[in-house]
């Protein structure tokens, strides 16, 4: 599975450690996956001139919101704040998700993919934060500006896969990070845990270092109900959803990207569409899901409006009633059902 555009064995700057199915001793890969597109099929795309004209900005839909500082202890509370980013509140934990607060999602502050919709939860009026989950290292969900001011402010606990601890610590020399690899599980706290599962996508934080971090979805279990957190991802014949369903049982909530997915072509293995999404949902058993990724950073090729749209047609075709899957904009808040036993997932 070595990527073609990097020599196999060149030396890792981020991590060092056995091999494994995931892991040639150099770059990490998706078993039986898809590699990401070379530098040829990217340069393709940019000049295939397919992309949608988004606007430069727009109001968010609700002012931003200041959460309560918990909640209850049955209770699970999503506040969006805008791309991955999400506040989770469960089980007396602050829990924030591939936290961005800056205008660009960029290794520049002056070029690069600009925020068209400011966050739906000001950095000042966050709660205590005690937790942060960095899916991977890509800038869309590994923002280093933000995760000093994190640390700075509340001083949470980093949670992330292996080799994006490096890359956090350049910048945050002193933050508590801990490591994990696919299938290892995290203590929490006597009734939390934290479980690092597969999912199907890449890391780069440079032309150079392509696949030498790890990414990964996390299942979060507490007595509220789990939590099924998958910060990017490919479909892969829903091969991730299954083992999670298998593994976990099923999900009071999954928090899912259905953003940036044209042209499909080029995203297919690192992005899922709406349609897939949806499936995903049905295959890993979630009784409601959230949707993100969309809307605030324009990536790719679709229209700022077509994943809300395509979302609710996949969601008719599945006969899925549109308050099970909530794609939650700047500032949305949703107060997450408790999962019924006789439910019929899917």
């Amino acid at each position: 599975m070595a990527d073609s555009s990097i020599r196999k064995g060149k030396r890792n700057p981020y991590y060092q450690g056995p091999v494994s199915d995931h892991f040639d001793g150099s770059l990490f890969f998706n078993p039986d996956g898809v590699e990401p597109g070379n530098l040829r099929a990217l340069l393709k795309w940019q000049f295939a001139g397919g992309r949608s004209k988004w606007p430069s900005s727009i109001a968010s839909c609700s002012a931003p919101v200041r959460p309560d500082v918990r909640v209850g202890d049955q209770a699970l509370r999503v506040t969006m704040i805008g791309h991955a980013s999400l506040l989770v509140q469960v089980a007396g934990l602050n829990i924030l998700t591939d936290p961005v607060w800056s205008e660009r999602v960029s290794p520049f502050s002056f070029i690069g993919p600009k925020r068209v919709v400011p966050p739906g939860i000001r950095f000042e009026d966050l709660p205590p934060i005690d937790l942060v989950l960095v899916s991977h290292n890509h800038y869309d969900h590994l923002d280093v500006a933000t995760l000093k001011r994190l640390h700075e402010a509340h001083a949470p606990r980093f949670v992330t896969p292996l080799g994006n601890d490096t890359i956090i610590h350049r910048a945050v020399p002193q933050a508590n990070i801990t490591t994990t690899d696919w299938d290892e599980r995290i203590a929490i706290s006597k009734e939390v845990t934290i479980d690092a599962e597969p999912c199907h996508h890449w890391s780069a934080r440079g032309m150079g270092d392509r696949r030498m971090a790890l990414w990964a979805a996390f299942v979060i279990s507490t007595p509220a109900g789990k939590i099924y957190h998958v910060g990017d991802t490919g479909f892969h014949d829903g091969i991730n959803y299954r083992a999670a369903a298998d593994k976990h049982g099923s999900f009071r909530l999954a928090i899912l990207p259905f953003g940036a997915y044209e042209p499909r072509w080029f995203m297919k293995g690192q992005h899922q569409n709406p349609e897939e999404a949806v499936q995903g949902m049905q295959l890993c058993k979630a009784a409601h899901a959230v949707g993100h990724h969309f809307g605030t950073f324009q990536l790719t090729d679709e229209a700022i409006d077509d994943p809300v749209r395509q979302l609710g047609d996949a969601l008719k075709r599945h006969s899925i009633g549109p308050e099970r899957f909530r794609p939650l904009h700047a500032g949305e808040v949703f107060d997450v059902p408790a999962a019924s036993p006789e439910r019929e997932f899917g």
